[in-house]
């Protein structure tokens, strides 16, 4: 019998019958209604109480996104987007993570078998995510700021008011050395807890930051845009033999493994991109990334961070690193996770200094790495 029930919400009904179909062949779920429109959508959530909801978000009257901020704020429950996969559809699946969103997964085409096989496989395991996430950390208003404004860290690490959409002509371009550097990894539950922390970071950050967030290609390149418009420092999508600067993040594109390496023309660093078999079904992967960084330990003052993600990603890398002298290392705590799992094995290998909010994760950072 199944123990779990769900809200089927898409404009078209043939999508409606495809979706339901395929969520029914897992025994665990069973589809107890479907909406076609995002008005329909918040008042059958608020009728039915469904145990999860898969969302569309082109839909006519109140589109996806819309629907979902009010399902947020009125009767919060773990959905799942269905996202298109043009650059627009990856535009938006981000911005429906940031509003609340647990995961996302891709439309099927409907008319090749293999891709309906392999989204139902992807959404039968986002759907038994989704219904055991920490809802709460969803919905906490953890950051109190004005609807249009951000919080950012100074320098010496007060507070400070800015706008949302941060220009790039204010960004600095650091090209000073590369003397330490930050490492993160995440995954389900990343994009926002990415914007909580890179959001409050200074512009003079005074180190490069490297981060894998599990995502296919093209939403990575969505997501350090929407990250580089919400922050002071930097934010880009790396790219093979980029050289790597202070005060800039570097997110690894989908479908490849980044490694960091030395560059041997200027005596800094730079990023390296590989197409290396997944690792524990990942590329990017998180223990690729932080394995790569083991023989610059010496030289390189490392510091890393595991956030909020299904598995165990990471933890290995850490605990290596960890023993060969690396510095910091910092896991989001279980009460702002969305889902406690890289973290927690983080914190079970015995490698973590310090267990910390994600909101408290960026003030961290600049009193480890104060500016000079």
């Amino acid at each position: 019998m199944a123990q779990y029930q769900v809200l089927v919400v898409d404009d078209s009904a043939f999508m409606r019958k495809v979706i339901s179909d395929l969520i029914e062949e897992d025994p665990l779920f069973t589809v107890m209604g479907t909406a076609k429109t995002g008005r329909e959508a918040i008042a059958k959530v608020k009728e039915l109480r469904p145990d999860a909801v898969t969302m569309d978000v082109e839909m006519p009257e109140m589109n996806g996104l819309d629907a979902l901020k009010h399902i947020m704020e009125e009767t919060p429950v773990p959905v799942i987007m269905l996202s298109s996969l043009t650059s627009d559809g990856a535009r938006e699946t981000i911005l429906a993570l940031e509003r609340g969103a647990v995961d996302f997964v891709r439309k099927p085409s409907g008319s090749i078998s293999l891709d309906v096989f392999k989204v139902k496989l992807l959404l039968h395991e986002k759907l038994r995510i989704a219904v055991a996430v920490n809802l709460k950390s969803r919905t906490m208003s953890s950051v109190k700021v004005a609807k249009d404004e951000l919080v950012v860290l100074s320098d010496a690490g007060s507070r400070l008011p800015t706008r949302q959409s941060v220009p790039a002509v204010l960004k600095p371009n650091r090209i000073g050395p590369v003397q330490k550097l930050v490492a993160i990894g995440t995954s389900t539950g990343g994009p926002r807890a990415l914007q909580q922390v890179l959001s409050a970071l200074p512009e003079h950050f005074p180190a490069p930051i490297l981060i894998v967030q599990h995502m296919p290609p093209k939403f990575t390149h969505s997501l350090a845009l929407r990250l580089d418009s919400l922050s002071r420092i930097r934010v880009v999508e790396a790219e093979d033999g980029q050289e790597l600067r202070n005060g800039t993040a570097y997110i690894a594109p989908g479908g490849w493994h980044m490694h960091l390496a030395k560059n041997d023309r200027t005596s800094g660093y730079q990023v390296k991109l590989t197409k290396e078999e997944p690792r524990s079904g990942h590329r990017p992967s998180v223990d690729v990334l932080f394995e790569s960084l083991l023989p610059y330990v010496t030289t390189l003052p490392i510091h890393t961070v595991l956030m909020t993600g299904m598995g165990s990603d990471g933890a290995k890398g850490m605990k290596a690193l960890k023993a060969a002298g690396s510095h910091a290392s910092i896991a989001e705590s279980e009460e702002t996770c969305v889902v406690y799992g890289m973290p927690r094995s983080a914190v079970e290998q015995q490698c973590v200094d310090y267990v910390l909010p994600v909101t408290e994760i960026p003030r961290k950072l600049t009193e480890l790495l104060p500016s000079t």
